[in-house]
């Protein structure tokens, strides 16, 4: 598959320059290039200023790039100032000046629209980041999103994006979901993981951070080990039926009992797996070692259904 992220990071704004866009920058790129397991993941192109002098026109010059052609995912990262004026919102650019402050944020969202990548995803770490893809006061539909555009913003249009220990506050949180915080089950994280995981994080009295999209399926920006194997997962079918079987259980299944069976403790190893990750709920006991001893059942939860028809369909 081809995946291509443009990531920028802007400390030298002279007067009014930060201290932690450029490393965020550098390990957002980090992150990206690879999964967790060493595997390709973005092809990064990544711009810095410093060392780099991040211009209107490099940076133009390479969103138009990473928007052109017809791949996979195209991403792009900022992390640096941004404002908003009569005109709309911008992200700064290093050699910005009074009334051409940088790039605007409709610049790039029209860019995204026209892109013939499956998947266009905008995450912005600057002040007044949630005015890219509001709806137009003036009549146009220049800020619709089109079929496969994703945003995620540090914050409401009106907010400004915080630093804490010479990391932007939003960004940090990125970081930590694309470790492997926002992963589902599969090790999968999407767009949609990443917002739930840093909206979670901050209260209502932060930064609110935004998300908007228009897309019929969830892209994978990461992949982590899953929290259970894939081989262990595709049981779940071999141990239930279907949707409502319960799977009978005795002291066979606890290796700590005289009878202990091999093959019936290790199902039980994996129907462990199961309820530590919700999809098993033991029947009649609180813990699966009692619905055990105790010749109980377990049965699986509405997530569990849910993966158990993902298995059921070949779709895992």
């Amino acid at each position: 598959m081809m995946r291509k992220a443009l990531i920028v990071g802007i400390d030298d704004y002279g007067d009014a320059s930060l201290s932690g866009c450029v490393n965020d920058a550098t390990t957002m790129s980090t992150i990206l290039e690879r999964n967790a397991d060493g595997s390709p993941n973005f092809a990064i192109m990544s711009i810095t200023s410093p060392p780099l002098g991040v211009t209107r026109q490099n940076l133009r010059q390479s969103l138009n790039q990473l928007f052109l052609g017809d791949c996979d995912v195209a991403l792009f990262y900022f992390a640096g100032h941004g404002l908003i004026n009569e005109s709309g919102g911008f992200i700064v650019t290093s050699d910005y000046d009074a009334y051409d402050e940088g790039i605007s944020m409709d610049e790039i969202l029209k860019l995204a629209n026209k892109s013939k990548a499956k998947d266009k995803i905008i995450i912005l770490d600057c002040c007044h980041s949630g005015t890219l893809g509001n709806i137009s006061t003036d009549g146009s539909n220049s800020t619709q999103l089109n079929d496969g555009v994703t945003i995620l913003t540090a914050c409401r249009p009106y907010e400004s994006a915080m630093e804490n220990n010479g990391q932007g506050l939003f960004t940090s949180l990125l970081i930590d979901a694309l470790y492997g915080g926002a992963a589902d089950i599969r090790g999968y994280i999407t767009p949609g993981g990443l917002y739930a995981y840093v909206d979670a994080a901050l209260g209502p009295w932060d930064q609110r951070p935004m998300f908007k999209t228009n897309v019929s399926r969830f892209t994978r920006i990461r992949t982590v080990p899953p929290q259970i194997p894939f081989d262990v997962l595709r049981k779940l079918t071999d141990y239930f039926t279907d949707a409502q079987s319960e799977h009978d259980l005795d002291p066979t299944y606890e290796d700590t009992t005289p009878d202990a069976n091999p093959e019936n403790v290790q199902k039980f190893k994996h129907l462990q797996k199961y309820v530590a990750e919700g999809l098993v709920k033991p029947v009649g006991e609180d813990h699966m070692y009692y619905a055990a001893m105790n010749s109980k059942s377990c049965k699986l939860t509405a997530l569990g259904y849910h993966f158990w028809r993902l298995v059921k369909e070949g779709k895992i």
